[in-house]
């Protein structure tokens, strides 16, 4: 198989390498965008966008490709929690639209139809798209080699070979970039399903009962994406072929949520999948002729779903640069490499506060969350500056938000 050889090299056409691929290409850049797999699938996770994310979507000119798949905002949300009564919990919902100017809230929508077109639109600007690829073999350098199967091999040497492969990228192994990791506090299930007829469109919830943490995205049509968080020691608790309904006969259970929302009429409409986690970071996303964006340069934890919009921020970051400059080299990468380690040290300060909030099951955790939400109840600043990134990101804060010493008198406080 003989090939250009193009000016970038995309490995993954998911949400982060699809639109790289379309900002660069719109920058008259020559890039290929390289897909293992021949066809878009379910894979549980990457279908909320906080607020913050929908304007970096929105400044990478975006918003529309991925409207064009029909999500739906998440202009409302509740907590509904064991500790508070449904229908006042309901009556307290947030507005999301007070976070940031023009945003109607987080945007959730359906990971493969996002990626479909994504990579349509990237399609259609002239950037290649070579799906069914396998064998990725990278040799790093000024001028990098990358070499692919696709029902016969392919050799190619572009300027800059960027790693969008997720969380296992073959991209950053073959670069010996190095990845640090925090285990994983806690489990993660995800289940998409279909039957949510009473849930409204533009509502979501996050909450507690008993032994899980529970999350309910909406996607229009009465399609929700369901997780779960559990402890560890559950890693299984989903497993099985009967994983799927199990998991739904406990959502239909939940006390927590009112009954004029109760999710008792689900059917599965995708893979039950579990994932552990923990929190990775590569200090420095880069090597010669390879930098790293998404979940192939480190990932925070998902416990407050900020995974899509670091990923965005990190298109926005990165192609800014190589649009604006000719010089693609390791030093050039350093500013993108500090940036984004700063924006993903921040997020998992905040997300490990969350964590340590909302996903320890015993009496004393649950103390811990009544004390919590009568803090938030009352306005207290250090919450607000603790959490707020979670809606308006890392970069819209004052670097004293993200503090060991603030997070850990919050905990201390309400612990």
């Amino acid at each position: 198989m003989s090939t250009s050889h193009p000016d970038v090299v995309v490995v993954g056409a998911g949400i982060a390498g699809a639109s790289m691929a379309i900002v660069l290409g719109r920058a008259g850049i020559d890039v290929l965008l390289l897909e293992r797999q021949p066809t878009y699938r379910d894979r549980v996770r990457g279908e909320y966008m906080a607020p913050w994310g929908v304007l970096e979507t929105r400044a990478l000119g975006l918003e529309d490709v991925l409207r064009s798949t029909h999500p739906v905002d998440g202009r409302y949300s509740a907590t509904f929690d064991e500790l508070i009564d449904p229908s006042m919990a309901a009556g307290a919902r947030r507005d999301n639209s007070r976070f940031l100017p023009d945003v109607a809230g987080p945007l959730c929508a359906s990971h493969p139809k996002s990626c479909a077109a994504l990579s349509e639109e990237a399609v259609r600007l002239g950037v290649k798209l070579v799906r069914g690829v396998a064998d990725v073999r990278l040799q790093t350098g000024p001028r990098p080699t990358i070499r692919f199967r696709n029902g016969q091999q392919a050799t190619v040497r572009p300027r800059l070979v960027i790693g969008a492969d997720g969380r296992a990228s073959t991209v950053r192994t073959q670069s010996g970039i190095t990845l640090n990791t925090c285990p994983p506090t806690h489990q993660v299930t995800g289940l998409l399903a279909d039957g949510a007829s009473s849930w409204p469109e533009d509502f979501y919830t996050i909450g507690v009962e008993g032994d899980l943490m529970f999350y309910v995205f909406p996607q229009g049509t009465g399609r929700v994406r369901l997780y779960t968080c559990h402890a560890n020691a559950q890693a299984k608790r989903w497993a099985g072929p009967g994983g799927a309904q199990r998991m739904l006969d406990t959502f239909a259970q939940l006390r927590a949520i009112p009954d004029e929302m109760r999710l008792d009429t689900l059917t599965p409409a995708g893979p039950c999948a579990t994932f552990s986690a923990e929190q990775t970071w590569c200090a420095t996303p880069y090597a010669d002729g390879t930098v790293l964006i998404g979940d192939a340069g480190g990932y925070d934890n998902p416990v407050d779903g900020q995974g899509l919009s670091l990923a965005m921020s990190d298109v926005r970051h990165l192609s800014e640069l190589l649009v604006n400059s000719d010089d693609w080299t390791a030093d050039a990468l350093r500013p993108y490499g500090e940036q984004r380690a700063e924006r993903l040290r921040r997020m998992r300060r905040v997300s490990t506060t969350f964590a340590g909030l909302m996903t320890c099951f015993s009496a004393a955790g649950r103390a811990r969350r009544a004390r919590f939400y009568e803090a938030s109840r009352a306005g207290r600043q250090d919450v607000q500056a603790a959490l707020a990134a979670i809606w308006i990101g890392p970069e819209r804060l004052p670097a004293d938000a993200f503090t060991d010493e603030l997070h850990d008198a919050l905990l201390a406080v309400v612990a």
